[in-house]
């Protein structure tokens, strides 16, 4: 596996602490909103990655955090937390719009084929570890108390901008939201480990801990979940390019400083989904989700069939022309495989020799693109149907597009197809041209749509 490394800024042979279990983290939702589909692209890539590296043999155990405290509506430890201006939009409890809005991401997650990780932890179940490294930190001369709130001394590290390629002067515009002036802090680049009631009177959520009543910033929880449960010394943390800083920024700072080694060996970043108006983000109101999609007739998969013939670390455009082509595109791909016959012998070493093209593509930065492409090669090629079949039901185990279940196609019927088809064969009828009308029911068929000629026209059924 080859991989871009935002650290180093260069594409890295993988080498895992352990192979035996790689570990991995990846930064979750804050559970004030819907999650919209640019959200959405950083976990299907994250998912691809996950499941790539479990199908060139390296068995994974990831973790994800659900932030349900202490994200403030800017990165930089000012505004208002997200999770309190959820609630007050729906007059809610946090923990019901917490509660709620967890529900809701999992759901998109099923519809786009996401594995849920194997441990999913909440920001509010994890206080006394975040207060163990405070302490620590605050003992080993990381930290300070002022204004009633704890913060982290960022000139204290030589290279604490070693993520990116900013400088100190650079940082009173960060990659989400300017950096707005705390009169409390030493350094415009600290920032807040611990709140108390003297940043915030109304803060839902409070908790004591050594230094008053109050709750923990958002970058340490990631540090403080992800140590608790993979331990010091981590293999891959992935997010959208948007938490490079100061995100995670702050936590390779808090994390090496508590440790007091390298913490992680590998960052790997997913860029944006833009549409005309530029990056999508929730605070413009109205944002495009995956309930959306489904209400407008999209299969969720086929907006993941777009993801995947990009590059992760390409911005990708979206439009509902790119998403309708892409759509027709994955429709036309899975009804030429739902056509495969499975019978047959598999040819081993026919297997063999595309098997190792998919895993060398995936393998190379998990580049997608190619191994769609591949498919679409093998769909041309003479191998018979058997072997094709059993190259498509393994490589979809990483590509997840259910592009061998004819059963998911009855839920989100491409009918621009379907009419497209019955018109072709309407008009070679009236050609006379039969062989060319029969092979066409045939086709639609064998892809589960029954057509039905009647004195009004043909129609057509979908079979379950």
């Amino acid at each position: 596996m080859k991989i871009f490394n935002t650290l180093t800024k260069s594409v890295e042979e993988f080498v895992p602490n352990d192979a035996s279990c790689v570990t991995m983290y990846t930064c979750g939702p804050t559970v004030y909103h819907f999650a919209h589909i640019g959200n959405l692209r950083t976990y299907i890539f994250e998912d691809i990655l996950e499941k790539s590296l479990n199908y060139l043999g390296y068995p994974v155990k990831r973790v994800m955090n659900i932030t349900d405290v202490g994200h403030l509506a800017s990165d930089s430890d000012s505004g208002e937390d997200k999770m309190l201006k959820g609630a007050k939009r729906e007059n809610k409890s946090v923990l019901e719009i917490a509660a709620f809005y967890t529900e809701a991401f999992q759901k998109d997650t099923e519809s786009l084929n996401i594995k849920w990780p194997e441990i999913v932890s909440k920001a509010t179940d994890n206080i006394e570890e975040y207060i163990q490294i405070i302490t620590k930190l605050l003992e080993d001369g990381y930290a300070y108390q002022s204004g009633g709130n704890v913060y982290f001394d960022t000139s204290k590290l030589a290279d604490y901008y070693k993520l990116t390629n900013h400088h100190v002067d650079d940082m009173v515009i960060g990659v989400r939201e300017g950096v707005e002036e705390d009169s409390s802090k030493r350094n415009q680049a600290d920032f807040v480990l611990w709140f108390t009631k003297s940043k915030f009177e109304d803060q839902a959520l409070k908790w004591n801990s050594p230094w008053g009543v109050g709750y923990p910033g958002w970058h340490i929880e990631c540090s403080g979940i992800s140590m608790k449960y993979l331990g010091e010394n981590l293999d891959i943390h992935c997010g959208g390019v948007d938490n490079i800083f100061p995100h995670h920024t702050n936590e390779i700072a808090q994390s090496e400083a508590y440790l007091g080694h390298k913490w992680c060996n590998y960052w790997i970043h997913g860029e944006h989904l833009n549409d005309a108006m530029g990056k999508m983000a929730k605070s413009k109101g109205d944002f495009l989700t995956i309930s959306l999609l489904k209400e407008k007739g999209y299969n969720p998969l086929a907006y993941r069939f777009m993801c995947l013939n990009t590059s992760y670390r390409k911005v990708l455009v979206f439009s509902y022309e790119s998403l309708e082509n892409a759509s027709q595109a994955y429709q036309k791909l899975k009804n030429k495989v739902c056509a495969l016959k499975q019978v047959g012998e598999i040819k081993e070493d026919v297997f063999l020799s595309f098997d190792n093209q998919f895993k060398e593509a995936i393998g190379n930065d998990l580049n997608t693109a190619n191994a769609i492409t591949l498919i679409y090669d093998l769909l041309k090629s003479d191998v018979n149907d058997a072997t094709k079949y059993a190259l498509i039901k393994a490589w979809d185990r990483v590509l997840s597009l259910d592009l061998i279940q004819l059963e998911e196609f009855s839920s989100f019927v491409d009918t621009k197809y379907i009419e497209e088809q019955i018109a072709r064969r309407t008009e070679a009828k009236k050609n006379k041209n039969y062989a060319l009308a029969d092979e066409i029911r045939s086709s639609l068929e064998s892809q589960g749509i029954s057509i039905k000629d009647t004195r009004e026209g043909t129609t057509y059924e979908i079979k379950k």
